[in-house]
């Protein structure tokens, strides 16, 4: 049971023929990712680098997954976290379950998650805030998502989910001795989704 390296974290999201909207995505949230737990690591606090970068790469398996797969009739991130199981990789479940926005609504299962996630899931979840097809402020990530599911939560509920949003902010950048308007992307993605397609 070993976390995947980025090569391989690669190729398992290779092998789910993914559209070019999700690899952008999947490698912005990578890369935003990977920036974070060097800045963090940098700093003195421990880090599974190696863990958040794949968890980041693979956090959306489950929006690729064929119709017929068992874990597409799972939440969000859970179908993910079956997947990757099932593919010998259940180190990533935590970080990769955990990251969709709608678990910041959830008032007791976001309590709990507030009070004992990992370093490794708070920076999945906060880059997965950050990285639509590129890196953005929460600002502009939380416009998209209004825009794109006006109906979704009552004007209370958004106000819930931003403010629980701006604490997981407020805690990864602290982490990482950096302003939210500092974040970057650490660019290793690309050699090793290229790595990866030379071995297909």
């Amino acid at each position: 049971m070993t976390v995947p390296t980025r090569v391989e974290a690669a190729s398992l999201l290779l092998s789910l023929d993914p559209p070019p909207w999700q690899v952008r995505h999947a490698r912005a949230v990578a890369e935003v990712a990977g920036w974070l737990a060097a800045r963090i690591e940098g700093n003195g606090i421990a880090v599974d680098r190696r863990l958040v970068e794949s968890a980041a790469l693979l956090h959306d398996a489950d929006k690729s997954l064929p119709p017929d797969d068992p874990a597409r009739g799972l939440p969000h991130g859970e179908g993910s976290a079956a997947w990757l199981e099932r593919r010998g990789h259940p180190e990533l479940r935590r970080a990769v379950t955990h990251h969709p926005v709608t678990r910041l609504a959830d008032g007791e299962a976001y309590r709990r998650w507030a009070a004992f996630a990992s370093r490794e899931e708070r920076i999945v979840a906060y880059a997965d805030k950050r990285a639509s097809q590129r890196l953005e402020s929460m600002d502009a990530r939380f416009a998209g998502w209004a825009r794109r599911h006006p109906d979704k939560w009552s004007a209370e509920e958004r106000r819930t989910v931003r403010s629980r949003a701006d604490r997981l902010e407020a805690d990864v950048c602290r982490a990482a001795a950096v302003r939210p308007e500092e974040v970057r992307r650490l660019a290793w993605t690309g050699d090793a989704l290229l790595a990866a397609g030379a071995r297909r």
